[in-house]
Parts: C-alpha cells; structure tokens; sequence
C-alpha cells in the first residue's frame, strides 16, 4: 500500500493549476482531501500521470513535489 498525501511545504501553484488538481480529485474523490492510501500499482501508475503534468518537479529541494508519496507496511494504521 502506499499513501499519497498533498506535500503543504510545496507552495508552488504550476501543478496544481496545469491540471493537477483535477488528477488530484479524480483519485481521491475530493479536492480537498489531504491523502489517500491506495495500492501499490496504482500510486505508480498515478504518480506517472502526476509526473507527466507541468510543475511537477518546481518546488524547493525539501519538498520538490506537490505530492509526496510512502510506502505503508500491512500493520501501519494508515494502511
């Protein structure tokens, strides 16, 4: 399982306003949603998509991406 989770230390904007937002609502449901935890093959899958998206990679080193991604054990309560 992997979490998917808006990285708040991003501030750029580019992402979300190229088309990431959309991406964003369409696998969590909810634009406003903080993360989501889903299976492995899709987080890569939509991690590939997010990657394709203009500002993906324009944030300062600490937080390069609007999105930051974690694996999650099957005993992590998250999962």
């Amino acid at each position: 399982m992997t979490k998917l989770g808006i990285d708040f230390e991003n501030t750029d904007r580019t992402w979300w306003e190229a088309g990431g937002a959309e991406l964003w609502e369409g696998i969590t449901g909810d634009r406003d949603a903080g993360s989501i935890v889903v299976d492995d093959d899709l987080a890569a899958s939509w991690l590939t998509a997010a990657s394709a998206i203009p500002g993906w990679a324009t944030g300062p080193e600490y937080a390069p991406h609007p999105i930051r991604a974690a694996s999650l054990s099957e005993d992590d309560p998250d999962a």
